[in-house]
């Protein structure tokens, strides 16, 4: 069901190829690292499972830096296939129902992920200023694509206060610096 609140319980974050060889070829790369780096530190925060992917990278390097912080090594999956949903380095990999998506590209690995991962039965949620591609066409149509077969697009601050789910708490109260402040694009 695509009109359901995102559910700490019931969801993870999911890294697809942010990688250090590819990010300066990405339209706003430094804009999408950054909306990805925070939204990674909330779901840390709130101890929450974070994967990432990296499509061959002995060419494209590793996951950038500042989000390679957040992803345990065991939760970092080398992958050949464009979907990640199709790779072997996914085999045995237990992802819960709602998967919230960022990465590059997004007219490639992250929309053959989401859609794939759909295929598989889990809710797709795609954050829209955390993916990017090397043209913005490409993203904006992946996007719109996404969004027609039934990807939620969703925005990073959404996700974190859907994964807070209520003011008040010790959690909020921690996190309320980092949430005053909001994501916000660099200069």
């Amino acid at each position: 069901m695509t009109d359901t609140l995102i559910d700490p319980a019931r969801s993870a974050l999911l890294l697809v190829d942010l990688q250090e060889r590819l990010l300066p070829a990405i339209d706003g790369g430094e804009q999408v690292v950054a909306a990805a780096d925070w939204l990674a530190g909330v779901a840390h925060e709130l101890e929450l499972p974070i994967h990432a992917t990296e499509q061959y990278p002995e060419r494209l390097g590793a996951t950038a830096g500042p989000v390679a912080r957040w992803v345990p090594a065991s939760q970092c999956h080398t992958k050949m296939h464009f979907s990640w949903a199709q790779d072997p380095s996914r085999a045995g990999v237990r992802l819960p129902e709602q998967v919230i998506i960022a990465g590059t590209e997004a007219h490639v690995c992250v929309l053959q992920t989401a859609l794939g991962l759909q295929q598989l039965g889990h809710q797709v949620f795609a954050v829209a200023e955390a993916v990017g591609s090397r043209r913005a066409a490409d993203r904006d149509l992946a996007l719109a694509r996404m969004r027609q077969a039934g990807v939620v697009i969703v925005g990073a601050e959404m996700v974190a206060f859907e994964w807070l789910q209520r003011a008040g708490t010790e959690t909020f109260r921690r996190l309320l610096p980092c949430l005053r402040e909001g994501w916000q694009p660099t200069a």
